[in-house]
């Protein structure tokens, strides 16, 4: 299991939520952290508590569905010349339920695709070059489980997309100790999953951070946060590796 530390990882959308509880999560086993909000003074509370575990931290601002923005951020981030080991691509947007699903506008697909696709993309593609140069890294893109619900076209379409280019991406770096694998946190409390959701956010724990300690050298994995809620990070790690399949079979 990968020791994370005094690495350094990068979570979005980690002022609420999820993405709150990973951060808390990280910080608890010493990981410094650079922390992700559509505005950096969102991420204030999580700031001032990962820091008092005793690991260092900044916070940044970025609007993901505008593409300048997410590039400025990036730049802002490598000025901390900081090595980050790990990427936590969690934040995300669905932006309307549509009762009247044929009548579903471009902009819900336009500003899906930015959020949930385009900006965790540029995001890998960024931190990728120097992961391959250290010869270690780890992302960890969110997708969503939704399926058969015109409804949520855009949100589930970007989902979609998300899945194929991380897969595509994870058969090139299959075999490295730069792992890349997908998670999934099932149907949560949260702002995204609204008031009725069955699971609370943190039942999806420790599954959306596991792929950040798997250290078998194997990318391409689903990690549905279902299968590992009540296990501890070792039996989580452990479970990952021998029980969870590559991606549809598709890098075997």
């Amino acid at each position: 299991m990968v020791d994370v530390k005094g690495r350094w990882a990068l979570i979005t959308g980690a002022a609420r939520g999820i993405g709150y509880g990973a951060a808390i999560f990280m910080a608890q086993r010493g990981c410094n952290l650079i922390l992700h909000g559509r505005d950096a003074a969102h991420c204030e509370k999580v700031l001032s508590e990962v820091r008092a575990l005793g690991v260092e931290a900044y916070a940044f601002g970025a609007e993901l569905s505008e593409p300048a923005q997410v590039g400025k951020m990036l730049e802002e981030i490598d000025k901390l010349g900081v090595p980050v080991d790990i990427v936590l691509n969690n934040a995300g947007l669905q932006v309307a339920y549509r009762t009247e699903y044929l009548s579903t506008p471009v902009s819900d697909y336009e500003t899906s695709f930015y959020v949930n696709t385009i900006s965790p993309m540029m995001i890998t593609y960024h931190f990728l070059p120097k992961m391959k140069e250290r010869g270690f890294g780890r992302i960890v893109n969110t997708t969503s489980g939704i399926r058969r619900e015109p409804e949520q076209a855009g949100y589930s379409a970007s989902k979609a997309a998300l899945d194929k280019v991380t897969m595509d991406l994870a058969s090139v770096y299959d075999g490295t100790d730069v792992m890349i694998n997908l998670t999934d946190p099932g149907w949560c409390r949260t702002d995204l999953g609204g008031p009725a959701a069955p699971n609370s956010p943190e039942s999806s724990l420790p599954g959306v951070v596991v792929g950040a300690f798997l250290d078998d050298k194997k990318s391409g994995r689903c990690l549905a946060a279902g299968y590992f809620h009540g296990m501890t990070l070792e039996e989580a790690v452990e479970y990952a590796q021998t029980s969870v399949p590559k991606y549809l079979g598709s890098l075997d």
